[in-house]
């Protein structure tokens, strides 16, 4: 199985090498270079609608998986414990689907934090 290794930086790399996932907590920023070796950039940002990084002291993983719908290659993957593992290529109307839901996702979370600091004020 094909590992990747993980930098902790303040900034991201201009050219950021393959193999290699840079991140910024600073930024809650992850980013690297597609693991298809198309040479895409692949950011992913670090927030509770996003992607959830864990560190367990020598390894990291990403959550969910990486699905770079937006690219030619189409490729799909996880990063456990500093691992890839490739997942299937989703057809158009499952990443399609997977927007909305993400869409939807992002609107619940932000309506339910909006609501938490109304009641607090």
């Amino acid at each position: 199985m094909k590992t990747i290794l993980h930098k902790f930086v303040e900034f991201i790399p201009n050219n950021p090498e393959q193999d290699v996932l840079y991140i910024s907590v600073e930024y809650r920023t992850a980013v690297h270079l597609c693991v298809c070796g198309c040479g895409n950039k692949v950011v992913t940002p670090l927030s509770p609608t996003d992607w959830e990084l864990r560190f367990d002291g020598k390894t990291v993983s990403l959550s969910p998986s990486i699905g770079n719908w937006n690219f030619e290659c189409k490729s799909h993957y996880f990063i456990t414990q500093n691992k890839i593992r490739h997942a299937r290529r989703w057809e158009d109307w499952e990443i399609e689907d997977g927007r909305q839901a993400d869409a939807e996702n992002k609107k619940k979370f932000f309506k339910k934090s909006n609501r938490k600091k109304k009641k607090n004020d």
